[in-house]
């Protein structure tokens, strides 16, 4: 029986690469049957609300959701559906690997992971103003949240992963050496959690000087595993390892459901033009596929994605080319016949 999923194509190129990532799903022969569903400003546009009941009643049901680029507002507005679906289904783990797909850039043979913990730290929102001498917004203070309960699972879920996946090194990336209590505390459970794990090689570092060395050395990085705002932005310093956001998955991972997105935005500089990259979506259904145990399919995208770019015969501009959309699907599809 074919699983369900639902499916939000999101805004800006959204439609676009999900439209192109059914298309590479089906030539595949995934096992899957779509539940479609509305979010972001598509959602607000539409229905007046930019996270709909319905999309939640379809991931209540699915518990697997697949997610196009959504747009959220910079300073005001409504707050990221990205970090609302996360927080409603508890999806802790945010799980992004980069690797080398177009070759002759700044590295090769990329293989990465970094593992970031998707529900506490600054990113739980707890933040409030404080009036003084008649300035309402005279200052504003964000409180950073970190719990042994958040601390312990994230950092056992990147000792896991490793194992399973035949990892070698974890590194906790932190700044315990001015964030004493918070980043402390990660610090301190992420040392005893590793000692369940005397195969996996294990290491910590400060996030600084960690950012550096990924630039210097990625080679002496495997899995990395970090709190949240840190994991956001170094997940970014990574895909840029590999050509940008356009080729990087993503897999948000809780208990008992798991939502796979495109990381980089919805670009509506370029929306409906015809020539978005939908790798990133593309690869992240590939995660979930792995997520879903229906991994030969997966294998079978992501050799088809390896041997289309290295031809280089259908490439989109963010890959060196002039390829479409549909042109690149096309020869994925082709590469999958």
């Amino acid at each position: 029986m074919a699983r369900t999923i639902t499916v939000i194509p999101g805004d800006g190129i959204g439609p676009e690469v999900m439209s192109a990532t059914l298309e590479v799903l089906e030539a595949a022969g995934a096992d899957l049957e779509y539940d479609m569903q509305l979010g972001g400003v598509t959602a607000l546009e539409q229905v007046h609300h930019p996270l709909p009941q319905e999309t939640i009643d379809s991931a209540e049901r699915t518990r697997v959701l697949l997610k196009g680029p959504l747009t959220t507002p910079s300073g005001s507005g409504f707050r990221s559906i990205n970090v609302e679906l996360r927080k409603i289904f508890d999806l802790y783990a945010n799980v992004r690997p980069v690797r080398t797909i177009v070759p002759g850039g700044r590295y090769e043979d990329i293989d990465l992971v970094l593992i970031r913990e998707n529900t506490e730290g600054l990113y739980v929102g707890v933040e409030h103003y404080i009036g003084m001498q008649g300035d309402a917004k005279a200052a504003a203070e964000s409180v950073m949240i970190i719990t042994r309960f958040g601390a312990e699972r994230i950092s056992r879920y990147a000792f896991e992963y490793a194992r399973k996946h035949g990892r070698k090194k974890v590194t906790l990336a932190h700044k315990a050496n001015i964030l004493k209590y918070t980043q402390g505390l990660f610090l301190d459970v992420a040392r005893e959690v590793a000692k369940d794990y005397p195969e996996i090689e294990w290491e910590d570092r400060i996030i600084d000087a960690t950012a550096m060395q990924l630039v210097l050395d990625p080679y002496r990085f495997d899995v990395l595993v970090m709190e949240n705002m840190f994991g956001d932005i170094l997940s970014d310093l990574m895909a840029g390892l590999v050509g940008g956001l356009g080729f990087a998955p993503a897999g948000n991972i809780g208990e008992d459901a798991a939502m796979f997105e495109a990381v980089h935005g919805s670009a509506p500089d370029i929306a409906g033009k015809g020539v978005a990259n939908p790798t990133s979506l593309l690869t992240s259904a590939c995660l979930m596929l792995d997520h879903l145990d229906q991994n030969e399919c997966a294998t079978r995208i992501r050799s088809a994605i390896d041997t289309v770019v290295q031809k280089g015969e259908a490439r989109t501009a963010d890959m060196g080319g002039n390829a479409t959309t549909k042109e690149f699907t096309a020869a994925l599809v082709k590469a999958l016949a």
